[in-house]
């Protein structure tokens, strides 16, 4: 069995690309996406970009589409990994780079510095704090951070350096994007 996202703009734009369906696995809805990448307009080009929990890759897969130089996903669920090595080659795209491997493995092999961060994790199980704290030095001052959740934003004990400058909701998803101080 298996869902269908779509690319909402960019170079892929209208793009449809096939994810498994597995408990749990949820694509940051459109709107969200859209708001999302109005903010970034001006700081996706030429990004290096981390995602860290790929799930659909609906946020990797959106920023390569508007032009970030390179992405990092990360998926540990070998049958969706599999899918997005499927839409990797579908797309054409060797800006793309997988771990098929739990975030907090992949985080000990990376050693390099990102521009933008998406922290999406499975809601359940309530990785934001831990996540956040790995993934810190690995982001370039003034750089981004997305982070998505089902809970109020304020609730996640994320990083003192994490100034929040936008935030949005839709449904149970509570999104901010947030920028590291020097």
């Amino acid at each position: 069995m298996k869902n269908q996202l779509r690319i909402i703009g960019g170079e892929w734009k209208r793009r449809t690309l096939p994810f498994a369906s597995i408990e749990g696995l949820r694509p940051t809805p459109d709107r969200v996406r859209e708001t999302l990448f109005n903010w970034l307009m001006w700081d996706i080009q030429n990004s290096k970009v981390l995602d860290l929990c790929s799930g659909s890759g609906a946020l990797a897969f959106e920023a390569l589409s508007r032009g970030a130089a390179e992405v990092i996903m990360i998926e540990p669920d070998v049958t969706q990994s599999g899918f997005l090595k499927q839409n990797i080659q579908l797309l054409k795209t060797n800006k793309c780079q997988l771990y098929v491997t739990t975030a907090q493995k992949a985080l000990q092999k990376i050693n390099q510095q990102f521009d933008l961060v998406f922290l999406d994790p499975p809601y359940g199980l309530n990785l934001w704090q831990e996540l956040a704290e790995s993934v810190d030095t690995k982001i370039v001052a003034n750089g981004f951070i997305y982070v998505e959740a089902d809970r109020e934003l304020s609730e996640l004990k994320l990083p003192a350096s994490w100034k929040k400058i936008k935030e949005t909701k839709a449904g149970i998803v509570k999104a901010g994007l947030y920028q590291k101080m020097p």
